[in-house]
């Protein structure tokens, strides 16, 4: 390269870095890139990804996954994943995969191999791109998901069950529970156990001790779980939601009894379990989702955006206070959020950016991630619910290196509150 050009690939480097905008090799916002030599493969799988140019230094990574006959490109197409990782900084990891099933290529959710952690297959090879996402750009480990369609839809729930300490939640649409199909002569939907003659009925400890053997003696957090299902769906029986409730609940130690019951929207009744579990039952719909705003629906269920879902708070309705201690080189910070609006909150996360040299040591009432720079906190099950004209108290332990200021400014739910 000649002199001239170094010095112009230098001033272009400076001002993007000057700009704040992140840029990762091998991507843009307005391309999928396919990746090969991702890692280890046995699904003999191909991997698509979707990195958009702005994003944070670790962003959070949605594992995309289509359905029956479908494909990365495919589903990268007729979703909304790839314009909201635009909007809101999210990488997107698309696999396709490769096993036919006599519905073109599916996921394999029913070999042994699949039903095991680290047996091999699919679930294997999907772990292996979500490695390389997080080596290649910097994808946060604490901020990983899964979602998909109807084949998709069952590996999420799939990979929510062999891979717990991998996966923080997911929003399976038209799914099955795992371990729901026993072999490949079970999968075909006409002749299944599982989807066959209107779905398979187990108790809900069957179901939950299925996904404890997944992955014996795991004692860790799980992950999560959204589930979306239409009820005029013949294909995969509408039932099978009742089936993945039962699953996921028991999972939980959860009652089968929903916590609340809402409509978000019109034809969307949600059934939500503490703040573990939520259900959406889509009247009249078909084998078709997700459908509009339902990926905006998961990406909120998920902490990654505040706006988009069903209960955002409005314009003015948030309040917070912050207040600090600071010692040598530690501090606590003592934050209260105000919900200064006519309607409740349900379910928060609370945005806000940390002053150079601090880091979060331990916190309280909320999740934080990450530990520094821009940082989430995310609701605990007993505060997730902020009623009108209620506050609820967080708060932070962290070192500092000289600037005890406290962060600002704070967005909850992907509204800016006022502060003082």
């Amino acid at each position: 390269m000649t002199a001239r050009g170094t010095t112009l690939m230098t001033l272009v480097s400076t001002l993007i870095a000057i700009a704040g905008v992140v840029l990762a090799p091998g991507a843009s916002a307005a391309s999928l890139v396919e990746v090969t030599g991702f890692g280890d493969n046995p699904g003999r799988m191909r991997m698509h990804v979707y990195v958009p140019d702005a994003r944070p230094a670790e962003p959070a990574i949605v594992v995309a996954m289509h359905g029956c006959g479908g494909s990365g490109p495919g589903f990268h197409s007729s979703s909304e994943f790839s314009s909201l990782a635009d909007r809101h900084g999210f990488v997107v990891i698309y696999p396709s995969a490769q096993q036919e099933a006599g519905f073109g290529k599916c996921f394999d959710t029913w070999s042994d191999a699949a039903k095991r952690r680290g047996g091999g297959s699919d679930p294997v090879s999907i772990v292996s791109m979500v490695t390389y996402v997080q080596q290649r750009y910097g994808g946060d480990p604490d901020r990983v998901f899964a979602t998909g369609s109807s084949s998709g839809g069952m590996m999420t729930n799939e990979m929510l069950a062999l891979y717990p300490d991998v996966f923080k939640a997911g929003a399976a649409f038209m799914g099955v529970p795992f371990h729901c199909f026993a072999n490949a002569a079970d999968f075909p939907p006409g002749s299944s156990r599982c989807t066959g003659g209107g779905g398979l009925n187990r108790t809900p400890q069957q179901w939950g001790d299925a996904v404890r053997q997944a992955y014996p003696g795991y004692t860790g957090p799980r992950p999560r779980v959204q589930l979306w299902h239409g009820t005029a769906d013949t294909l995969v029986p509408y039932s099978l939601l009742q089936e993945e409730i039962e699953q996921w609940t028991n999972v939980f130690g959860l009652s089968q009894t929903p916590t609340s019951t809402d409509t978000p929207r019109p034809g969307w009744n949600r059934s939500r379990y503490s703040d573990k579990v939520e259900a959406y039952s889509i009247q009249g719909a078909g084998h078709s989702l997700p459908s509009a705003g339902m990926a905006a629906a998961a990406l909120e269920f998920f902490g990654i955006t505040g706006t988009g879902g069903p209960n955002p708070p409005q314009p003015g309705t948030c309040g917070v206070k912050a207040a600090v201690t600071a010692w040598n080189n530690g501090l606590t910070e003592s934050i209260t959020i105000t919900n200064t609006g006519t309607t409740a909150i349900d379910g928060w996360s609370l945005a806000f950016t940390l002053p150079g040299g601090q880091t979060i040591t331990s916190g309280w009432n909320a999740t934080y991630s990450p530990s520094a720079g821009q940082v989430t906190a995310r609701n605990a099950g007993h505060n997730a619910t902020i009623a009108p004209n209620r506050s609820v108290d967080i708060g932070f332990q962290a070192t500092h290196t000289g600037d005890t200021a406290p962060a600002a400014p704070f967005t909850l739910n992907g509204v800016t509150c006022s502060t003082g």
